[in-house]
């Protein structure tokens, strides 16, 4: 009987291990084979300052919402209980008399209604400009996860293609170094060729193992901005990945600056300097208030007595508070609000300039970039003519090893450069992108 208990207890254990398993999987966002746009989407959903973005502008509804509670009644209540131990005393015609009661406890609420507040008008008016601000906040954000994800991504793409050239080379030096044995052997050269080979090979092995290094910071490079551990696994698919078709961009499009995330923050921020300089001239209305409440009183000269005798009182009013002179503080402060206003529209010209070079500058390195990968890819296309033409007048004794190496060496080189130059071109293409605020955000 025990047996089969524990015989279910474990199935269903079991079962229910597999079911958590699952769901936990189902959770967990795909990283296995993970495309560029796989990545993106993982990280604007786990970045952490996209994250700290989106916690403060939670922060600042909850800031709005306390800001504008002071449209709601403000109702309060006070208590007290005292024991005299001397009561005080008063001289009505020429006589002595005690005053009050030993024991005194009163409960009083009371409920006050702003009905003209500069801090209240204020808040009502700011509370769409802040929402706007911290949106804004994020979708800044956003767009430099995007532009830094997408930049990693094609690093590592580019490392990727990098190794694979290494690997063709020491293939290639490989069948070199085997042919340049077998003619030392035979007699047919001197030792001088096996050695050249020899150290061109070893130079090419310490070149991968370097590259197969640098390849392993950037994945962990990557880990860091989508906010992964360093020792989770990640794997990238780039099978529908060609860096060759992504590099185009119409030069023709025109900048608009108001198009800029940082413009339109500022803009923002100069509507929020504008009310901070209309709140300093609501300073100088009244405070104007309605209230009411109700006090219970009790008093008894024996404590046991105190709470048996009930002596209410309640009062309904309007309360006015006009601040008439303060040492010329409310003047200063509208003062200083407007200098601050003058000085915002200083930072706008000054943040226009800056994207129109901004624009200029990664325009520049597009087109230049653009020359130097049309370049890189001709001069590549010469290196393997160049090298098998070599090759065939080596292996017909024509050329010297020395002029197959320095062929062999110019085609690797080209092949690197050519995959720098493209990542250099699709790395300005997503800067000119940034610059014109055409980075595409998918929510």
């Amino acid at each position: 009987m025990n047996f089969n208990y524990l015989k279910r207890l474990s199935s269903f254990l079991f079962f229910a291990a597999l079911g958590y398993s699952a769901a936990i999987a189902q959770e967990t966002p795909k990283l296995a084979n993970a495309t560029l746009d796989d990545l993106i989407n993982y990280a604007l959903s786990n970045k952490i300052d996209l994250k700290q973005a989106q916690l403060d502008q939670e922060i600042g509804e909850r800031e709005i919402a306390s800001a504008l509670s002071g449209w709601f009644p403000q109702i309060n209540a006070t208590a007290s209980l005292s024991h005299a131990i001397q009561l005080p005393t008063t001289n009505i015609n020429g006589a002595n008399i005690t005053m009050g009661q030993r024991n005194n406890s009163g409960l009083t609420i009371q409920a006050d209604q702003a009905i003209i507040s500069p801090q209240l008008f204020q808040a009502s008016k700011a509370a769409d400009f802040i929402r706007q601000q911290n949106e804004l906040n994020v979708e800044n954000a956003q767009i430099n996860t995007v532009v830094t994800v997408s930049k990693a991504y094609y690093d590592i793409l580019t490392s990727e293609e990098q190794i694979k050239v290494i690997l063709e080379n020491i293939a290639r030096l490989e069948r070199q170094h085997a042919e340049a044995s077998a003619r030392y052997e035979v007699g047919l050269v001197d030792k001088t060729d096996y050695k050249r080979a020899q150290i061109s090979l070893n130079n090419a092995r310490a070149e991968l193992k370097s590259a197969r290094e640098l390849r392993g910071y950037k994945y962990d490079y990557l880990k860091m901005l989508l906010a992964i551990p360093r020792e989770q696994s990640l794997s990238l698919s780039f099978m529908d990945q060609n860096m060759e078709t992504s590099v185009l961009l119409d030069t023709s499009e025109m900048l608009h600056i108001a198009d800029r995330v940082e413009f339109r923050q500022l803009q923002n921020v100069k509507e929020i300097q504008k009310l901070n300089t209309q709140y300093h001239k609501w300073s100088f209305l009244p405070r104007v208030g309605a209230y009411a409440n109700y006090s219970a009183n009790y008093r008894n000269n024996a404590f046991e007595n105190l709470y048996k005798d009930n002596f209410p009182a309640s009062t309904v009013g309007l309360s006015l508070n006009l601040p008439i002179f303060q040492g010329t503080k409310r003047i200063q402060e509208l003062r200083k609000s407007e200098l601050e206003e003058e000085r915002l529209d200083l930072d706008i010209q000054d943040l226009e300039n800056q994207i129109s070079t901004e624009y200029s500058l990664s325009m520049a390195s597009y087109r230049s970039n653009m020359n130097d990968w049309r370049n890189a890819k001709e001069n590549i296309t010469l290196s393997e003519e160049v090298y098998n033409t070599i090759k065939l007048q080596y292996d017909a004794g024509i050329k010297t090893y020395l002029d197959l190496m320095t062929a062999e060496t110019n085609l690797k080189t080209a092949q690197i450069n050519y995959l720098n130059a493209l990542y250099a071109l699709l790395s300005s293409k997503l800067d000119i992108q940034k610059a014109l605020g055409a980075i595409a955000i998918n929510n």
